[in-house]
């Protein structure tokens, strides 16, 4: 072979092996709804002030916490333009950082929230066709809060989902349900075969809902019995041979049939209001979450009916935990507390196994990538932690700003959206 050939056939080589190991973050979580990430040479040290390893930053209009999603070459999120009432969808070039364009999807009063909540708390998710949104709409109108330890009055309102294309062109926008909570409103958008599963756990008739994903038209929409506020984002497995949608929320722990909203299983409680998804290694589901009491559970995953008695694996009430989302890696559960500190547990025994405080407060979720943990504090302290029993500090990475929003990796870069950049960071080649 001739060196030009060789050349080409190195080229292509290189290629694939590039194209077999970048996956996209299509949706909360990425791509597994979990934290997980199965890519190489994701970024390990850098320096958001002194520009170390930032590829790009783009001031982002408006506000809100709602995470980035990364589609091949785009990036999708969201913001509310709090001066002319307007929550939007943008699309953001993945290469540069520019914005291609930017989408009202709803207009209306700002509705009353928890002041670490945002009016834009959403986080897409695309199929790479189209990309799914939701949003509050309210009128302004007030009503008594419920579910609250002193009287006052919050929005009532309509949740809105909406489908656009890739152009920015709106397909659909329907309202398939009511919703009032004191905290305000954050629902991120779960795609499953044809479907879109948003759950509307709210102050009022609560429920989860799934649409058509073509034309938005509700396919089933299932009630919640304890019509309690929680902002949990299901996981969907395949495990005991069944497809679980499983999340916690509505004073339970439920594992539904995506495909119709029908219960395989469901726990009592353990708490009243949950907010940081689930995951799972295979083997059991675990939550750790809860207000106004905090849990940590390994729930086995075969169990049909209430199985409060007969399925949780193990429970620790030592974690307090609530907002961000743990991880598991390498047979140990990642639990971020809200207050800045972290612990690890033992999938197996339940046993802590370690604990420390790693920043001031946190609301980010957690992501892994190559045997590292990183928690991203509200002040842009992001901290790498080596898998382990007793992890190692690996490194710690300033950010420049306040992030709240949770970070997404794809093709061997990390996307931040801090409180006023969407921040791209280059991966270790």
């Amino acid at each position: 072979m001739t060196p030009r050939p060789l050349l080409l056939a190195a080229l292509l080589a290189c290629l694939i092996a590039a194209s077999t190991h970048a996956e996209n973050w299509p949706g909360w979580r990425g791509p597994r709804g979990d934290g997980t990430s199965s890519e190489p040479h994701v970024p390990l040290r850098w320096n958001g002030t002194t520009g170390e390893k930032i590829v790009w930053k783009t001031p982002i209009p408006g506000t809100g916490h709602g995470s980035p999603i990364v589609w091949n070459d785009s990036i999708f999120l969201v913001t509310c333009l709090e001066d002319r009432l307007e929550r939007a969808l943008l699309r953001v070039d993945a290469r540069t950082g520019d914005i291609l364009w930017q989408r009202t999807v709803v207009k209306s009063p700002l509705e009353t929230k928890h002041n670490l909540n945002s009016y834009a708390s959403c986080t897409p998710a695309t199929d790479g066709r189209l990309v799914y949104v939701a949003f509050l709409e309210t009128d302004g109108d007030l009503v008594e809060a419920t579910n609250v330890g002193r009287s006052r009055k919050v929005n009532s309102g309509q949740m809105v989902v909406a489908a656009y294309d890739f152009d920015g062109q709106q397909q659909w926008l329907v309202r398939p349900g009511g919703f009032i909570s004191v905290h305000g409103f954050c629902s991120n958008p779960v795609l499953f075969k044809d479907l879109v599963i948003v759950n509307g756990d709210h102050d009022g008739d609560s429920y989860i809902v799934a649409l058509n994903r073509q034309t938005g038209e509700t396919v089933w929409k299932r009630p919640r019995a304890h019509k309690t506020r929680s902002y949990v984002t299901p996981i969907i497995r395949e495990v005991d041979g069944r497809t679980q949608l499983v999340f916690s929320g509505s004073h339970r722990i439920a594992s539904l049939d995506p495909k119709d909203g029908s219960l395989h299983w469901e726990i009592d409680g353990p708490t009243e209001q949950f907010v940081a998804s689930m995951v799972d290694d295979g083997e059991q589901f675990y939550m750790a979450a809860g207000f106004p009491t905090h849990h940590v559970m390994a729930i086995r995953p075969d169990g049909q009916g209430n199985v409060t008695d007969t399925h949780v694996a193990w429970h620790s009430t030592e974690s307090k935990c609530y907002v961000p989302s743990p991880v598991v890696a390498g047979g140990f559960l990642f639990v971020p507390d809200d207050r800045g500190t972290a612990s690890v547990y033992d999938t197996a025994t339940g046993e802590r196994v370690w604990r420390d405080r790693l920043g001031r407060h946190f609301s980010a979720s957690l992501v892994t990538a190559e045997g590292r943990v990183y928690f991203t504090a509200d002040d842009g302290i992001v901290k790498v932690l080596s898998v382990a029993a007793k992890p190692e500090l690996l490194a710690e990475n300033p950010l420049g700003e306040y992030c709240y929003a949770s970070p997404a990796i794809s093709a061997g870069r990390m996307y931040f959206r801090g409180e006023k950049h969407l921040i791209c960071i280059g991966g270790e080649r």
